[in-house]
């Protein structure tokens, strides 16, 4: 059976992972098992096959390990879990005794290491019923060909707050992350140089020692007891306080746009047509929407209807035949119009929400943010007074939101203010109570209040690429991503855990632990990854600088990944939060 989205990246990789590691591993021919998953492996099956892949795994059923379920004893079952107190104590519960046990025999996979402590815990309650019980090593999300997610939205706040009651949780959270990370490491079957960006903070520093240590580790204990020697990736890790304009910038390619714009939720996008209401989930499955996701709003504007009348004119070319087999080829050829023409309806509806949102008021926005960003406009004049460009959307009719964003471009364009300026800014459009949203970003390591005496970093010069006018600033990993595959990266600025193989620092030194190879330069074209993963959120735009590169440069393939995915406005409020108790850590392991 081909992968679900056969040759979707990463979340091929994941699913081929999965089959051969669990399904394969406990399967009976014509025996049917039912399947139970908590939170956690609920979302990442969910990421990477449907239903039908699971049927044709022999999987009858799938339940929520947390809910009262019925047994079926004469059926055997298998867990799917994540080594949390919680998920174990699940399944205990379904095999408090042997005249109670809810199914006939348990194969329990776990995603990750299992500590002892939960392990002894199963095996003194109920081992007599286990047939398996191994550890496959996926503790993280492919959310997209090319992106992938740690699903742990917290720790935003525990790597960046001053809480000094939050120091246990963030110690707790890095460990995990480093465990997860290494989990993405080991499926691309990658044992990659670590590199980390040295400042502002440490976050970067500390993470990256960590998935270096754990990485040796895991690749000394392998399941062939091989020690696998350093591969020709590389792995970088970033604080978010990296490039912050990026994260409130309005964007204008089409998947950036929609999710900052429009409630879409679980990328659950929900529309009307013909007076109903419908729902569409966007998701690689849907070829239209992986080849226009990326593109600007005004290309796809001119695309879509295009694409319409294609398959009408496909559609009236077959008409007017009334041979028999001209109609029975017309109707083989209906449903994929009636799909085709369901996603474009879909896509259209969205670009046109969009727009609807875009001209009446973030269209003059656009142009303000742009120069702001980029501090000049977009005849190529230096902004000589940023103040001056920010004022008019100061007072007009904007929301909130969109005036903190246009606040935050214009501290970011002059690396911070005085204390006086950023008070009357704040009670000249009265936002009080929403300060700490513009305050928190020094927790991130970016100047806020008073003004940064380091100069800002240099970008490189763009500006012989075509764009259009309102989308003229390119996030800054681009740069990162294109610096760091031509091995232009500055190695004080981003330091290196481990010795590296010397196809990526320049050098003929080899580690000892590599076997010599004829040509480096060779084996990175024959496809090296730069795995990056970004502490604290990454924006869709940064996502879709990763395909951007990987296309401009075949050699390498570039896989971003983060704690989870931002948008400004979810961002906005993680920040406005950041100097406030929180009450408890939602997810560690072995609460």
């Amino acid at each position: 059976m081909a992968p679900p989205g056969t040759e979707r990246g990463l979340k091929s990789v994941v699913w081929q992972k999965i089959k051969t590691t669990v399904f394969d591993d406990c399967k009976k021919e014509g025996e049917w098992k039912i399947m139970l998953l908590d939170e956690f492996t609920t979302k990442l099956l969910a990421s990477c096959c449907k239903m039908t892949d699971l049927l044709a795994e022999g999987i009858t059923v799938v339940e929520n390990i947390c809910k009262n379920r019925e047994p079926v004893r004469q059926m055997k079952a298998l867990y799917f879990i994540s080594p949390t107190s919680k998920s174990v104590d699940c399944f205990l519960r379904d095999f408090a005794s042997k005249s109670e046990n809810k199914y006939k025999a348990a194969y329990i996979y776990f995603t990750d290491f299992c500590p002892d402590s939960l392990f002894n815990k199963i095996k003194a309650s109920c081992s007599k019923s286990i047939r398996r019980c191994k550890e496959i090593n996926i503790s993280f999300l492919p959310l997209e060909s090319q992106v992938y997610t740690l699903d742990v939205p917290d720790a935003f706040y525990y790597c960046y707050s001053p809480d000094p009651n939050s120091a246990n949780g963030k110690d707790t959270i890095m460990e995990a992350m480093a465990e997860q990370i290494v989990t993405v490491c080991a499926t691309l079957d990658e044992n990659p140089g670590v590199r980390y960006k040295s400042k502002p903070l440490d976050n970067a520093s500390k993470l990256a020692q960590l998935v270096e240590k754990k990485l040796e580790n895991y690749y000394k204990i392998d399941e062939k007891s091989l020690i696998k020697g350093k591969t020709h990736s590389q792995l970088l890790i970033i604080d978010r306080g990296f490039d912050p304009v990026s994260t409130v910038l309005h964007e204008l390619t089409f998947q950036a746009m929609a999710y900052d714009l429009l409630p879409i939720e679980n990328d659950t996008y929900k529309y009307k047509t013909d007076g109903k209401e419908k729902e569409a989930i966007l998701e690689e499955d849907d070829d239209l929407w992986v080849r226009i996701r990326h593109r600007h709003i005004a290309v796809v504007l001119e695309e879509i209807p295009k694409l319409m009348k294609e398959i009408s004119s496909t559609k009236k070319a077959t008409e007017g035949k009334t041979s028999l087999s001209a109609l029975a080829q017309l109707m083989k050829k209906m449903p994929h119009f009636r799909k085709q023409i369901t996603k474009q309806v879909v896509h259209l509806n969205i670009a046109e929400d969009c727009m609807n949102k875009f001209k009446p008021n973030i269209e003059k926005l656009c142009k303000t943010e742009q120069d702001l960003a980029l501090g000049i406009d977009a005849e190529g004049q230096k902004v000589k007074d940023a103040m001056r460009v920010l004022l008019p959307v100061l007072f007009n009719k904007y929301d909130n939101y969109d005036k903190i964003r246009a606040i935050l471009l214009y501290i970011f364009s002059i690396n911070g203010t005085t204390e006086e300026n950023l008070d009357k800014l704040i009670q000249n459009i009265k936002i009080e109570n929403e300060s700490d949203m513009i305050r928190n970003w020094s927790y991130l390591g970016v100047p806020i209040v008073p003004q940064s005496q380091q100069g800002k970093p240099l970008r490189k010069d763009r500006s012989a690429e075509e764009t259009f006018q309102l989308s003229r600033w390119t996030p800054f990993i681009k740069d990162i991503f294109e610096d760091a595959i031509d091995n232009r990266l500055d190695s004080k600025e981003w330091p290196y855990c481990s010795q590296c193989p010397a196809v990526w620092n320049g050098s003929g030194a080899v580690s000892a632990r590599q076997k010599p190879r004829a040509n480096y330069l060779d084996d990175r074209k024959n496809g090296s990854k730069l795995i990056v993963f970004v502490i604290g959120g990454i924006t869709y735009s940064e996502m879709r600088c990763a395909y951007e590169v990987s296309q401009a440069r075949k050699s390498c393939e570039v896989i971003i990944g983060s704690t989870h995915i931002l948008t400004p406005k979810k961002l906005l409020d993680d920040i406005k939060m950041l100097n406030k108790p929180k009450d408890k850590v939602s997810f560690i392991k072995d609460e």
